[in-house]
């Protein structure tokens, strides 16, 4: 079965974005290949508001976007021909794709809102935080309320020359209400 992360950059005060959806804040960390870091991945789950943040940003060399698939309930499917655009059934719909075979896996890729309830239908199998040293003081949080209690265990930590701390965690257990 595929694995599904959540890999996302986040400041010292828990944000994803900042208040005007703004990610300027993270730095390109020279240290990470950020080619070989996609190339783990063949499908992308974003929601609405990080999939219109995508369209304004290309790709870099020899980066390009997997297989996506966008979480809306606004969008809709022919304006976005390059992307699957689902609109209900989210779970059904995740839970189909890590059951496909890949040697690669899933990434959930920004989106706190669709984080929280794939981590509540017990369908995220590891969380996996750069965390900037900056304070944003408001914005988008890494789990919006209202959010479950789930344990994590720590499988791999980095602490970069920039001062961002990578900190990996598996997804131990099902949410607790």
């Amino acid at each position: 079965m595929r694995r599904i992360r959540y890999a996302v950059a986040m400041s010292l005060d828990g944000f994803i974005a900042g208040p005007n959806d703004e990610a300027d804040w993270i730095p390109m960390n020279p240290e990470i290949d950020f080619a070989a870091l996609f190339a783990q991945f063949d499908t992308f789950l974003v929601g609405r508001r990080t999939f219109e943040a995508m369209k304004r940003v290309k790709p870099g060399p020899g980066m390009s976007l997997p297989r996506t698939y966008v979480f809306s309930r606004t969008l809709r499917q022919s304006d976005h021909p390059d992307v699957t655009v689902v609109s209900d059934k989210a779970e059904e719909t995740v839970a189909a794709l890590r059951a496909e075979e890949s040697n690669k896996d899933i990434w959930i890729f920004g989106g706190g809102a669709l984080f929280r309830d794939l981590l509540d239908a017990g369908l995220v199998d590891t969380v996996e935080v750069g965390v900037i040293p900056v304070l944003l003081g408001g914005g988008i949080p890494l789990l919006p309320p209202p959010a479950k209690q789930t344990k994590l265990k720590l499988t791999g930590h980095k602490v970069y020359k920039t001062g961002t701390v990578s900190l990996e965690y598996a997804v131990v257990g099902e949410a607790q209400a």
